[in-house]
């Protein structure tokens, strides 16, 4: 299960069934459950925990320090869920302490050849990233969001759960859950629809989310305000509601608006 040619350090703890492959190297730290697998050319480093049935491909690095001039070499963490894909040239950073310590990516995301994740990210479930997305320290990606090639997104923002972000996209501001946006420090396009439809929620319902972000994002009165214009209705509706408690919430980077 172990090619020789791997370099795994003895303080390692790894499952009897992970499979590593040709010259990769595990350090100290790191706990590998079962079923995952290394292909080759894998560095594992850090404080790095990882859940099971993970696969990394070639040339995979995970668990190295931040690419932040503020880290002193404090004892952080990576801490990864289960059956999640790292595929060629991916990097995950471990956390700092200006940022709770930990960077965590939950499960079944898939990190496309080339992404990033850097300190103190946490990525939650069913999370795609393109090839060369790449993502700033402190970033938050909620479920079912997925980022488009090459696009990069700005320290402290959020991205809500089934929003979109097209390819080449470059993000500074925080993107509501179900918002599809493109462009270069540019403007939410509208509702990602595609994604509502995976959600398998029905055409009456979109329609009447599509009413309300049309009233959400109205220009003339603040986010804030047209919130309030909303219905008892409109408010009942799940996805709206997450939509509102988004908007409510993340102000580190500011809304996204149209």
């Amino acid at each position: 299960m172990i090619d020789p040619s791997s370099v795994i350090s003895p303080k390692a703890k790894i499952s009897s069934n992970v499979k590593i492959g040709p010259f990769c190297i595990i350090d100290k730290d790191v706990i590998i459950e079962e079923g995952c697998e290394l292909i080759s050319h894998v560095h594992i480093t850090g404080k790095t925990m990882i859940g099971k049935n993970n696969k990394f491909f070639p040339f995979s690095s995970i668990g190295t320090i931040p690419q932040d001039l503020k880290y002193s070499g404090e004892l952080s963490e990576l801490k990864i869920g289960n059956n999640n894909t790292f595929r060629e040239g991916v990097t995950v950073n471990i956390g700092t302490k200006n940022g709770g310590m930990v960077t965590r990516i939950e499960n079944n995301c898939l990190f496309m050849v080339g992404s990033h994740v850097a300190h103190d990210c946490q990525i939650f479930s069913n999370v795609i990233l393109a090839n060369n997305a790449t993502l700033a320290g402190h970033v938050t990606v909620y479920e079912n969001a997925i980022l488009g090639g090459l696009s990069g997104v700005h320290q402290f923002v959020s991205i809500g759960k089934y929003a979109m972000i097209g390819g080449m996209s470059g993000v500074e501001s925080n993107i509501i859950p179900y918002g599809l946006y493109t462009g270069i420090r540019g403007r939410l396009r509208g509702l990602n629809l595609i994604g509502l439809k995976r959600k398998n929620i029905n055409n009456k319902i979109i329609h009447k989310i599509q009413s309300s972000y049309k009233i959400i994002f109205n220009k003339v009165d603040p986010i804030l305000t047209n919130i309030e214009k909303l219905t008892d209705e409109e408010r009942s509706i799940i996805e709206i509601s997450e939509i509102v408690d988004f908007i409510k919430k993340n102000i580190k980077r500011g809304i996204c608006n149209i």
